[in-house]
């Protein structure tokens, strides 16, 4: 009996270790912005806790990491990958069975526009249109002409500079007394928001999500009343010599989790969790501002998100898988 007993024992723990070794050693791509640290955090803590992988975080950003998967099969996952920059070679990636799209890892996609800060659309409800902001022209002040009002577009050398000067030019805004502000910097652009929104005034300009900014203070984005124009954008709004640009709301962009042919048929029960994690808005702007707030890194972002919310990433693993992440922490 002793026997027998001893042998289902060994049975037990050469499948587990089967198990485990089936997902084996995984690298996971740390890009160097918030939101895409903090996920690859979390992805490594649920893959080495919950699926029993060798799970490891190596530097990464958004081009480099998508050649070398491409060419080298190295990293197995890019947890936070902005596919539209690097789309051709992605979908080529994918055509010759070297990378899959595992998921989306912003389920709302990347979110750009013009915004108004909230309170002044409570007040001016008409403010959540472009012809409310119009209207309302002189209260949003030029940091240096009285004169005239101030539009924030993104700083100098940023691709969104030539979008957002482009429907600056398509919507008239001009005419309404409006002239461009370039705020210099991120930190500049940032800063210029929380200042309104601390001393209750007027703003109005362009910013994208996930964003600290926008999960600290509550900001409308303005209605152009044109809808979405995808052709538009992709061939006249974002292109510096756009002659004659029209309106169009910002697309949203597409943000997704690459992984590796190799990695998601070595282990499929990991690449399922890929298939399912992933973040709205919403949920990351509050964890990009908690983030800002506590001047935390990765890590304990991570730890922070794991512990004060399981309702939303429990919903991405198996209660077994769920279990064994919550003994771990």
């Amino acid at each position: 009996m002793r026997v027998k007993t001893a042998a289902l024992l060994v049975l037990s723990a050469t499948a587990l270790n089967a198990h485990a070794g089936e997902c084996g050693k995984v690298t996971i791509a740390d890009m160097n912005w918030n939101s895409a640290t903090v996920i690859a955090n979390i992805d490594r803590f649920i893959l080495e806790h919950g699926y029993g992988c060798d799970a490891e975080l190596i530097p990464g950003d958004t081009m480099p990491t998508g050649t070398s998967m491409i060419e080298k099969g190295q990293p197995d996952v890019a947890p936070e990958l902005w596919s539209n920059s690097l789309k051709d070679a992605l979908d080529k990636g994918v055509a010759d069975k070297r990378l899959r799209y595992a998921g989306k890892s912003l389920v709302d996609g990347g979110e750009e526009g013009f915004w108004v800060p909230a309170f002044l659309v409570e007040k001016y409800p008409e403010m959540a249109t472009i012809e409310g902001v119009k209207k309302h022209a002189q209260m949003f002040e030029h940091p240096e002409d009285p004169d005239m009002s101030a539009f924030y577009s993104c700083p100098a050398g940023w691709n969104c500079q030539i979008s957002a000067g482009n429907l600056f030019k398509a919507l008239e805004l001009d005419k309404s007394g409006f002239t461009i502000v370039d705020p210099g910097s991120s930190a500049g652009l940032s800063g210029a928001i929380a200042k309104a929104n601390e001393r209750k005034e007027a703003w109005f300009g362009y910013y994208w999500a996930p964003t600290a900014v926008l999960g600290k203070y509550e900001m409308v984005k303005v209605d152009f009343g044109s809808g979405v124009d995808e052709n538009e954008f992709v061939n006249c709004t974002t292109q510096s010599e756009c002659a004659e640009p029209k309106a169009t709301m910002y697309p949203p962009s597409p943000v997704h989790t690459i992984t590796t042919e190799e990695f998601a048929t070595r282990a499929p029960d990991a690449y399922d969790y890929f298939s399912k994690r992933g973040f709205t808005n919403a949920d990351m702007n509050r964890l990009l501002a908690w983030m800002e707030d506590n001047q935390a890194d990765g890590e304990e972002a991570m730890f922070h998100f794991l512990e004060d919310y399981p309702q939303i990433w429990q919903a991405w693993v198996s209660p077994e898988v769920a279990n064994k992440v919550k003994q771990a922490l």
